[in-house]
């Protein structure tokens, strides 16, 4: 199964980050400051004053394995829940795959392995299925004797690092622009940089294009250093 993200929603534009940086003077929203929204927004981003950005906000659903997981979490100016294996049970056992494995034939070193598989894709499949099943059987096994509670979050550990949770995860646009940055560089991961390729896509994909001016102080600024 594929990572998936689904833009749940948005609040503000760019209307609302040039009206929070008029705070300062008047926030009178005349037909000539409209007409400069885009001036200041660019000036506002390229000196550095990026707090009317936080006024603003995207908010996404994903499905995402738990490696890619982590670098989400690790972006700690945004808001985000996920599910917990240590309070439910994960049954629908959803996991992914990298495509790019496929075709990927294992080599004279994989005999060990004791697979029938031929290539490492269907080998992590198999992997994962097994770690599945086994998560499954231990805590059936471990609720009567430790309790439901202790029975969750130890069983978990049989989880594979593909396993995929959902997550609800929310950014204002100064802390998204800072995700898109770090997430959509050629070092990140490949599976983060398609999942922050996805959520920049939808943003500008809003009807309206609300935030407009903000991706394209980014674009020149080099935080968007490439066409999505």
């Amino acid at each position: 199964m594929s990572n998936t993200v689904e833009l749940l929603g948005h609040y503000g534009s760019d209307e609302t980050i040039a009206c929070s940086a008029w705070t300062s003077t008047s926030r009178e929203l005349t037909d000539g400051k409209r007409e400069r929204i885009g001036k200041l927004i660019n000036m506002l981003w390229s000196q550095g004053h990026e707090t009317p950005f936080e006024k603003a906000t995207v908010h996404f659903l994903v499905d995402t394995d738990i490696a890619s997981h982590i670098h989400l979490l690790k972006h700690r100016m945004s808001s985000l829940n996920a599910e917990s294996a240590r309070y439910k049970e994960l049954k629908e056992d959803k996991y992914y795959l990298p495509e790019d494995w496929k075709g990927i034939r294992i080599s004279d070193n994989g005999e060990a392995l004791n697979t029938p598989s031929d290539d490492w894709h269907q080998r992590l499949a198999e992997y994962t299925e097994e770690g599945n099943r086994l998560y499954h059987a231990c805590l059936a096994d471990l609720e009567p004797v430790l309790g439901r509670k202790r029975a969750k979050e130890s069983a978990r550990f049989f989880k594979t690092y593909n396993s995929q949770i959902q997550a609800d995860v929310m950014f204002n646009m100064r802390s998204f622009a800072n995700f898109l940055k770090l997430r959509r560089s050629p070092e990140a991961q490949f599976e983060i940089r398609q999942i922050a390729d996805i959520m920049l896509e939808q943003v500008m994909s809003i009807s309206g294009d609300p935030f407009k001016e903000t991706i394209q102080a980014w674009k020149n600024s080099n935080i968007i250093k490439e066409e999505v």
